[in-house]
This record gives C-alpha cells, structure tokens and sequence, in this order.
C-alpha cells in the first residue's frame, strides 16, 4: 500500500504540498499525523439502485473499520453506464493513476479489472458478482485466480420460485429476460431451468444484447409469460422502469431480485440487501488494505440469508392477494 507520512521536520508548506498530491476527484484528503491513507478507484459497470447501494455499502464497511473517505481515503469514482469499452478505459486509467485498489461494482467491471490489474501489484475486490466462477475470478473451491476477492449476489433461485408459486397458485409460464454477453445471467438462467419444473412452471427466456432491444423484448416476453421474475442483469435492471411500465399496462406483476427493485414497482422478491453486501465487502477490503490478508488469500463470500420484500401498492393495483404468511416474514413493506 501507499504510504503517506508527514514527519515533524517537514515544513507546513511541504505537507500541503504532499496532501494536495493525495486528493482525489472526491474530494478525500489523505495522511496527517504518521496514519497511513489510501486511494481506492471504484469502477460502477452501471447506474441503477442495485448497483448504487454496493458502493454506498462498500464504503460504509471501510468507514467501520477506520477507513474513511476524506480523513485516510480517497475515492476515485467512475461509472460505465454499462459500455464494456468505457468499463476498459476505466480500469486502464486506475492502473495508470496507480491506486491502492480497485473495487469494481458488477461482473463486467471485475472482469475488466482484474485484467488491467493482475500483473501491476494492484489488488481489485468486487461486489455484485453473480457466478465467480463462471466468470473466471475463483476456482471451483471459492479461492481466487489471483490478488482479488469480492462477495457474490448468487440469487436464491429456489427461494424466489417457492415464493413466486405462493402468490401465483394458477400461474404456468414465467418469464426472465437477460444479457447473452453477461456471464453471471448465463448462470442464473441455467439455475432457473434446472428448478422452474420443481414448482410447476415452464420458463420464457428473451435474450438481448443491448438496452435498445429491452422495448421489442418485454413485449414479446409479456405475450408469452404470466408473471416476469427479474434476474441481477444489469442492462435489463437499468431498464426495469420500461419493463415494469408495459407489464402494468397488461396486468402481469414483474418479481424482483432485490429491495430497490421493490421499492421501485417490482410486486415482489425473495432477495438481497445490496447495502449490506456492500458493507461486506468493504470489510474484506479493509483487511487487503491494512496487510492483514492478501485478497488472494481470501475466497469470495455470499449473503446466505435472503429476505422476503413486497410492494403492497402494486399487489392492490394487480388485484394480486399476497399469503398472510408471506406478509408476516417480511424484511420490509412498501405501501407507495
């Protein structure tokens, strides 16, 4: 890690100068009094609530464990509202500025990352990383390919489709759509055609390759399907207002994978709380950044236990009837 001291010899004027050279397009100044500072570049694959929450929660978990932006931490932030090319630009240009870290937010950014990164000495973590190891980030056994690290948002597949059977006894067709190009949404579909028998349903997939297809594909989705379960696909997330809108207009209720996506006009999801996630990881960063482990020495961790969130407004607006049971578990309720 960079180490930033300001001995007692040094003049005011030297340690300014020398705190200066540590800002950072946050603002964050780092150093003061012999404590070590550091600079983390935080690469956002894309801009929705999801993805939001996991930096918000990442720098909470440093900020619990005395990391804290503006007194020993500067962030450098960027976001590639989802263009692969930009995700590249990014990551070269936190290697080139030499940071402390890197903590790349979503699948394509981790994959970008660690490959600008492997060979500089520059450790990256990652949060909202579906499959590590279908992305090629961990081995089999949950140990990493190399200096990085992160927590997984692996869905609780079986989880959300129990729940799904609780409030749609009638239903026989659910649709996902995905990104064909995204590994971890490779992975959550194949999940879900080994377990939609179980519970009694047929699965509808549309694939897509960009935001522009999301319009023609929730259409043609929507004819097929009786209710749409969303996934932790980014391009799709990012245009979940689109999906949630058409799907309104025919009365099929759309489930989602987390509490934002609730909050914003999903019925329902038996998922993750991506602020805690974020707090997650931001303590796994915390031990990379101290010395206390290398990230290579750290597996990948997940959120074992997903909560039920329900959107009571959008079950009214559906004529939809949520269990009792259900409404009794659950983490949070949305009545707006």
């Amino acid at each position: 890690m960079k180490k930033r001291t300001l001995a007692g010899l040094l003049t005011m004027a030297m340690a300014a100068a020398l705190m200066t050279g540590c800002g950072s397009s946050a603002g964050g100044e780092g150093g003061g009094n012999g404590e070590e500072a550091y600079t983390i570049g935080i690469s956002q694959f894309a801009e929705h609530g999801s993805l939001d929450n996991c930096r918000e929660g990442f720098l909470l978990g440093l900020e619990e464990e005395g990391i804290v932006e503006g007194e020993n931490l500067t962030v450098e932030y960027k976001n590639a509202a989802a263009d692969m090319g930009t995700t590249g630009q990014i990551s070269n240009s936190f290697v080139s500025d030499k940071v402390d870290m890197i903590c790349a937010v979503a699948t394509p950014a981790a994959q970008s990352a660690y490959n600008a990164a492997m060979d500089k000495g520059i450790p990256v973590i990652y949060t909202a990383v579906t499959d590590p190891v279908q992305a090629e980030l961990a081995g089999e056994d949950g140990t990493p390919v190399g200096e990085i690290t992160g927590t997984s948002d692996k869905l609780p597949v079986e989880a959300q489709l129990e729940m799904i059977r609780a409030i749609l006894p009638e239903a026989k067709k659910i649709g996902i759509m995905y990104t064909t190009s995204e590994a971890n949404s490779i992975s959550a579909i194949e999940e879900y055609k080994g377990l939609v028998g179980k519970y009694g349903f047929e699965l509808v997939e549309k694939g897509i390759s960009t935001t522009a297809d999301v319009p023609l594909a929730a259409d043609s989705l929507l004819g097929e399907a009786d209710c749409i379960t969303n996934i932790t696909d980014n391009t799709v997330v990012a245009s979940l207002p689109t999906i949630i809108e058409k799907a309104g207009e025919k009365g099929i209720p759309v489930f989602g994978s987390e509490v934002e996506q609730v909050r914003n006009g999903c019925l329902a999801a038996e998922g993750l709380d991506y602020i805690a996630l974020g707090k997650q990881t931001g303590k796994m960063a915390a031990q990379v950044l101290k010395g206390e482990k290398k990230a290579s020495e750290i597996s990948y961790e997940i959120i074992t236990e997903p909560g039920f969130y329900v959107n009571n407004k959008v079950a009214a607006d559906l004529g939809i009837e949520v269990p009792e049971d259900l409404l009794e578990s659950a983490v949070e309720q949305f009545d707006e």
